[in-house]
């Protein structure tokens, strides 16, 4: 699968700063937007930490692709949702529009303008298909993730039938505009991402 980055280009990107401290508290955020927002299919969700001289935190960006009237119509209604669902104090960035703070706006802007070249993705297309033991070939044909690569391996592509234990939580990463998974050697001759998952009551249901 290739992602709407690679195949055109053409998207529109949010970025949102609504105040979360660390990747797993805007992971948590983006479920629940993806629970409660119509978020179009082929849409990316990432997480960017950012430091400034007040504070430090992670923003959000969510990707949404085409920019055609009846897409933009879409990302119209999503920012108007995120108007409503997000916490006061949030600040929203699309294009020239903003919302919020200056200081909250600012971070915003920096989510907005950093897919692809980086980037954490919790949601993006073909995400849902990463549940239990997989193969490469699985991940390379069945989701957006492009590049597999082995934590101090040597570069190179991996054999397809090679098994990833997803463990229910991949996060790839953009790395200038290619749509990353890092793996480290598992129990049993498998591979699995590098960031393990560490649910808290709140998010346990997350993957």
């Amino acid at each position: 699968m290739t992602s709407p980055h690679i195949a055109s280009g053409v998207h529109s990107v949010i970025g949102v700063d609504a105040g979360t401290a660390t990747p797993r508290e805007a992971d948590h955020l983006i479920h629940e937007l993806r629970d409660r927002l119509a978020l179009p299919a082929g849409a990316f969700a990432c997480t960017h930490l950012f430091r400034t001289d007040e504070r430090r935190g992670t923003a959000i960006s969510l990707t949404l692709p085409g920019t055609d009237a009846a897409t933009q119509a879409g990302t119209d209604t999503v920012w108007q949702e995120l108007l409503t669902a997000l916490p006061a104090g949030t600040g929203l960035v699309l294009g020239e529009r903003s919302h919020g703070p200056a200081e909250a706006v600012g971070t915003a802007r920096q989510a907005a303008a950093a897919p692809p070249s980086t980037g954490r993705a919790v949601l993006y297309p073909g995400v849902e298909q990463l549940t239990g033991t997989v193969t490469v070939a699985d991940v390379r044909d069945r989701t957006a993730i492009e590049h597999l690569v082995v934590l101090g391996a040597p570069a190179g592509e991996l054999p397809g039938s090679t098994r990833v234990m997803t463990q229910n939580h991949v996060r790839p990463e953009w790395r200038a505009g290619t749509l990353t998974l890092t793996l480290v050697p598992a129990a049993g001759g498998l591979l699995a991402p590098f960031e393990v998952p560490n649910p808290t009551p709140c998010c346990a249901d997350h993957n």
